[in-house]
């Protein structure tokens, strides 16, 4: 479970601070993918860089499990699973090699860590190219990989910002149904996406970011039944249009 209470945080830059996020309080429960969505700048993933110990709140308290990411960061860190737009693997190590070398990093036993590669690969559709070189890899065999990477320590809680960017439609599918497997599995997930059909589809729990203040919050199709359309687009577009965020 991972619990936001009261979050907040600026940056700054040039001598003016900027407040990124306001009070931001919510709670991600495991066996439910909760939907983090918002235009860009809205502060989505300053809130998962926060969740995530990148970075430390100005306010408030972030738990995972229990735990808090500030006065238990590390332990915090073998918890969760991070994926963000930032994670851009290159090289001449194959997709396995880097996997490998990452399960080392988390202290896995080789025997597991190859466990872990095997089934993982089968899940996200890489066994044809999990030994070619990630430099010779398409921009989708490297978000499969990057999801690979994050999630091979098998986490209880998992981050995805963007999983689906660059993605075709078959490889989309593949880290969607994984998501809803992870779910079955009784993992707690929190998903940003720009693609409300997307998050409309997956996620059981939805908080809308708008300018760092938690607009919406709360359960799926609750949210959906405050539009005579039950589509999420036109709850997000009427969130906007009255905080004058569109026109």
């Amino acid at each position: 479970m991972v619990e936001v209470s009261n979050l907040h945080k600026a940056f700054r830059a040039k001598k003016q601070s900027k407040q990124v996020l306001s009070g931001l309080s919510f709670t991600a429960e495991p066996g439910r993918i909760y939907g983090l969505l918002g235009p860009n700048g809205a502060g989505k993933t300053t809130t998962l860089r926060l969740i995530s110990t990148l970075l430390k709140p100005d306010q408030g308290s972030i738990r995972i499990d229990g735990l808090d990411t500030v006065k238990e960061s590390r332990a915090v860190r073998d918890k969760i699973g991070l994926l963000t737009g930032e994670m851009k693997l290159s090289g001449n190590l194959s997709s396995r090699e880097s996997l490998r070398f990452f399960g080392e990093l988390n202290h896995m036993r080789r025997e597991y860590v190859d466990q872990r590669i095997d089934m993982i690969s089968k899940k996200l559709g890489m066994d044809d190219y999990i030994d070619r070189p990630i430099d010779k890899l398409s921009s989708g065999m490297k978000q499969k990989t990057s999801i690979a990477v994050s999630i091979i320590h098998d986490p209880q809680v998992i981050i995805f910002d963007e999983p689906t960017s660059n993605l075709d439609i078959l490889a989309t599918k593949v880290v969607n149904d994984f998501l809803l497997d992870a779910k079955a599995e009784g993992k707690t997930v929190i998903l940003s996406t720009h693609v409300l059909s997307e998050a409309e589809m997956l996620c059981d729990d939805i908080g809308i970011l708008l300018d760092g203040i938690l607009a919406v919050n709360g359960k799926k199709e609750d949210i959906l039944a405050t539009q005579e359309s039950g589509r999420l687009d036109d709850v997000f577009f009427a969130l906007a249009k009255e905080r004058g965020i569109v026109s």
